[in-house]
C-alpha cells in the first residue's frame, strides 16, 4: 500500500503556526519594518515577548529586559513595539476564518496556533502538502502573516511537524511526516531534543534526559509501561501519539475558564485609595466582560494589591482578600462593589502600590449556577441581565469603554506606559492605514 493510500486511512491532523506572530502582526502593515530587527515588549513595555530572527540570531532571550538591551538596541538599531493585543487579536480571528474555508474542524489552540482536522480532504487536494502549501500561501495573500504548517497522524506529530518545518528549509514550510519513510523519520527525531515534544516541560526533560531518552526517537521508542510508572498517563499519551496513535481529540469548543483574572501592572506607582479604586473597576470591568462572554456567573471574588518589591528603598507591603458574594452574578455593578469592599479592607496608607489585581472565582454556568433560595437581588436579577446585554452590545458596537462604570474614573494617570503602540490597523476607524497616491 502507498504512503497516500496508508495516510488516507489514518487521523490526520495539520498544526498551522504564524511565524514570531506578535513581530509579524506589527510588520504586516507597516513594511518599515520589514528586515528590522524588532521586540514587542510586554505590558508597561517591560520584557520583550516577541523577537523577530534577527533580534533572536543576536542572542536576546525571551523576556529579556528592555532596559537591559538598550545598549545593544543602540548598537544594532532593534526597534521597539508596544504590545497592541488589540490588532494581535482581530488578525488571529482573520487567520482562523481563512482556516475555516479549508476544514469544519478547527481547534484554536493559542492566539497563533490552530490545529485543522484533515480527513475527508483528500478528493479536494492531491496530497496534504500541497493544501498545506495552499493554506500558506493563502493566508500570507490575505493577511502578509507567514505561517508554517506540520501535518501528522495525532496532534503531537503535527506540532513537531511544525517545528520541523520552520528549522529545515527543505520543506519548504510545510512538513508532512507521513510522507517520509521509517529511515527518514528516525533520522530527523534523532536529531531534535526531547524538550520539543508538546507537553515535555523543562523538569519532565531533565528527569527523561536522566533516564538516557534525550531525543524524540528515544522518547518514541521508550516503554510505555515505564514512562507510565514514572510520569502518569499524560506522558503515555505523548508515546501513543509519537508513534501514531491518535489519543487527543481536536477541542473546537474552547472550554470555559474556571477563573478569570484581571491584573496589570501600573505605569507609575499610585499612593492614593482613589486612584487603586479607579484601576480595581477598569479591570473588574473587563473581567465581567470576559465572565458574561463565557456565559458564567461568579460566586466570588478575589482582590489584591501589591508594592513593587524592586524598589528595595521603599517599604514593602502585599495582601489579599477573598470576597463570598450573595448569590452567583455576573453583574460588573455588584462585582465592582464587592472589588471595592476588599480594597478598602486591605489597604494601608504611605505605601507606593506597583499593581492591583481581581479574580473571579467560584465560576460556573449561567443557567445551571446554583441560586439561593431567598434570592438576594430579587426581580433585580431580569434587569440587571438586560442591562448587562445592552451595555456589552454598545461596546462591542461602538468600541470598547464607549459606556462603563463611573468608579473607573476618568483621569487615569495610573495606566500602563505604551509609549511605541501600533494603531489598532483592523479595528478602529480612526485608526485606518492610510495610502497616499505619488
Amino acid at each position: 500500500m502507498s504512503t497516500t493510500e496508508v495516510s488516507a486511512h489514518r487521523q490526520q491532523f495539520a498544526l498551522v503556526d504564524c511565524n514570531n506572530f506578535y513581530c509579524s502582526c506589527e510588520r504586516a502593515l507597516n513594511p518599515k519594518l520589514d528586515a528590522v530587527p524588532m521586540v514587542v515588549l510586554s505590558n508597561n513595555d517591560g520584557c520583550a515577548v516577541a523577537r523577530s530572527n534577527e533580534v533572536k540570531a543576536l542572542g536576546v532571550k525571551m523576556g529579556t529586559p528592555w532596559f537591559q538591551m538598550k545598549d545593544l538596541a543602540k548598537e544594532h538599531g532593534i526597534v521597539a513595539m508596544s504590545s497592541n493585543y488589540t490588532l494581535y487579536g482581530d488578525m488571529s480571528n482573520r487567520v482562523v476564518s481563512i482556516l475555516r474555508e479549508y476544514s469544519p474542524n478547527i481547534e484554536v489552540y493559542s492566539i497563533d496556533e490552530s490545529f485543522v482536522l484533515l480527513n475527508g480532504m483528500q478528493r479536494i487536494w492531491r496530497s496534504p502538502t500541497e493544501m498545506g502549501q495552499h493554506i500558506r500561501h493563502r493566508i500570507f495573500q490575505w493577511t502578509n502573516l507567514p505561517v508554517c504548517v506540520g501535518i501528522g497522524a495525532s496532534k503531537t506529530l503535527a506540532k513537531l511537524a511544525n517545528h520541523i518545518a520552520k528549522k529545515n528549509p527543505k520543506f519548504n514550510s510545510v512538513c508532512d511526516l507521513n510522507t517520509l519513510n521509517e529511515i527518514e523519520l528516525k533520522t530527523l527525531f534523532k536529531s531534535i531534543g526531547v524538550g520539543e515534544v508538546s507537553g515535555v516541560g523543562r523538569q519532565i526533560s531533565k528527569k527523561l534526559e536522566d533516564m538516557n531518552i534525550g531525543t524524540v526517537q528515544a522518547l518514541k521508542e521508550a516503554s510505555v509501561p515505564l514512562i507510565r510508572s514514572h510520569f502518569g498517563v499524560v506522558m503515555e499519551r505523548t508515546v501513543n501519539e509519537l508513534n501514531g496513535i491518535s489519543c487527543l481529540e481536536l477541542e473546537e469548543l474552547p472550554a470555559s475558564k474556571k477563573q478569570i483574572v484581571s491584573s496589570k501592572s501600573f505605569g507609575q506607582l499610585v499612593l492614593t485609595i482613589d486612584e487603586l479604586n479607579q484601576a480595581a473597576a477598569t479591570y473588574m470591568t473587563r473581567a465581567a466582560e470576559k465572565l458574561r462572554h463565557q456565559q458564567s456567573v461568579a460566586g466570588a471574588i478575589q482582590v489584591h494589591v501589591r508594592t513593587n518589591p524592586f524598589r528595595t528603598q521603599d517599604k514593602q507591603y502585599s495582601n489579599g482578600m477573598v470576597i463570598p458574594l450573595p448569590e452567583p452574578t455576573n453583574d460588573t455593578r455588584i462585582l465592582i462593589e464587592a472589588a471595592l469592599f476588599g480594597l478598602k479592607h486591605i489597604y494601608r496608607p504611605g505605601f507606593w502600590y506597583k499593581k492591583v489585581g481581581v479574580m473571579l472565582l467560584d465560576l460556573s454556568d449561567t443557567k445551571t449556577g446554583q441560586g439561593t433560595l431567598f434570592s438576594a437581588y430579587g426581580d433585580d436579577n431580569k434587569r440587571s441581565a438586560a442591562l448587562m446585554r445592552t451595555i456589552d452590545s454598545l461596546n462591542q458596537k461602538m468600541g470598547t469603554n464607549t459606556l462603563g462604570s463611573a468608579a473607573s474614573g476618568t483621569q487615569k494617570n495610573w495606566v500602563m506606559r505604551s509609549e511605541n503602540k501600533s494603531p489598532r490597523y483592523t479595528t478602529c476607524w480612526h485608526e485606518l492605514p492610510i495610502a497616499f497616491a505619488r
